[in-house]
C-alpha cells in the first residue's frame, strides 16, 4: 500500500494495483473484497461510470466508487465513500435518482 496527497486533504492510496482517492475508499474496497469472498456480494466493480442525460442532453458523468450485487436482497448497489459532500456531488446524486432511479449508498 502506497500513499500520496489528494484534494480535500485525502491521501491517495494504492491497493491490489488499484488507485483510490482516499484511505477510507481503499479500506472500503478491502471490506467489499472480503464480503465478495464470503459470498455476500457479487460482481464487485470499481468506478462504474454513468451518463447523466436530461431531455436527451448529456449533462455530465457520474463516477461512483463501487457497484456490486447484494446477494441477500438481489439488488445492485451503487456506493460512494464520502468524506466531503460537495455541491457538485449533491447535484450528481440527485441526477442519479432522477435519471436511473438509483439512490447512491454513501459510506464514510
Amino acid at each position: 500500500m502506497t500513499e500520496q496527497r489528494a484534494k480535500y486533504n485525502a491521501i491517495i492510496t494504492h491497493v491490489d494495483g488499484h488507485t483510490f482517492a482516499s484511505r477510507a475508499e481503499a479500506r472500503r474496497y478491502q471490506e467489499l473484497k472480503l464480503l465478495e469472498r464470503a459470498g455476500e456480494i457479487q460482481n464487485l466493480t470499481l468506478q462504474p461510470r454513468y451518463k447523466l442525460v436530461v431531455n436527451g442532453v448529456l449533462i455530465c458523468h457520474y463516477i461512483a466508487d463501487f457497484l456490486y450485487l447484494d446477494v441477500a436482497t438481489n439488488r445492485m448497489i451503487t456506493e460512494d465513500v464520502k468524506g466531503v459532500r460537495t455541491a457538485v456531488y449533491r447535484i450528481k446524486r440527485k441526477l442519479m435518482r432522477a435519471c436511473y432511479g438509483i439512490d447512491v449508498l454513501e459510506t464514510e
